[in-house]
């Protein structure tokens, strides 16, 4: 029998259990950063030495932490379920918990890209992204994030994906930022929605709509051992 398909949208929710910082949660502000100094492409044009160090400092940080319970339990749905997590994030826990199939619509901390041709990425694990540091084209590297302005490449697969899924979760995300939140309007109607976060994002309610007002540590888990015992 064909598994049936989830889709799971996660946002900075998930990853700030773990420790990583967020804007969410630091009013646009990060280490005394506008969003727009560090994640615009005005900002790269202004000083990429100050954009370079700023992903170099979140960069290493990623060995410091760890996935939490919630990266975990999606990991625990896959024994059942064909999982797909479409992630906001550019950490990589969704990796290093386990999951398979994973989806980073706003770009990688963990790559590096070719600022002129932007088909040439490149894995970098932890290491910093310096200036004078250049692609095979002789361009200078710049990190692998979707910033604000720019197009988000990935939109039309997770879309696409989005369409197909016989269940939606959707973790830690404010649905403020689009195209992502747009993600919650692509499922087939009548589609069972979870929609877990500690701070309820504006959803109109609906039939197939299961709000749990949690953080991701501690709704995943719940949500996963739900749709484990439906089986």
């Amino acid at each position: 029998m064909e598994r049936k398909k989830i889709v799971v949208l996660t946002g900075a929710g998930i990853s700030a259990e773990s420790g990583i910082s967020t804007f969410r949660d630091s009013g646009g502000l990060w280490e005394g950063h506008d969003i727009m100094e560090v994640a615009s492409p005005e900002g790269w044009r202004k000083s990429r030495e100050t954009v370079l160090k700023f992903y170099n400092l979140r960069r290493a940080q990623l060995p410091t932490v760890n996935p939490n319970p919630g990266h975990l339990a999606l990991v625990e749905l896959e024994s059942a379920y064909d999982v797909t997590v479409i992630t906001q994030n550019v950490d990589d826990l969704h990796e290093r918990a386990g999951s398979s199939h994973i989806i980073h619509l706003h770009g990688e901390l963990t790559k590096a890209r070719s600022t002129l041709d932007s088909s040439l990425i490149y894995d970098i694990g932890y290491k910093n992204i310096e200036l004078g540091d250049t692609c095979e084209k002789g361009s200078q590297l710049r990190p692998h994030i979707v910033w604000f302005g720019e197009g988000v490449p990935q939109y039309g697969v997770a879309e696409q994906i989005t369409q197909r899924a016989d269940i939606l979760i959707i973790v830690g995300t404010s649905l403020v930022v689009y195209p992502a939140a747009g993600l919650k309007d692509r499922v087939k109607p009548g589609t069972p929605v979870y929609l877990i976060d500690p701070h309820m994002p504006p959803i109109e309610d609906s039939p197939n709509l299961t709000k749990m007002e949690a953080n991701a540590s501690t709704g995943v888990p719940q949500v996963v051992k739900t749709l484990l015992s439906e089986l």
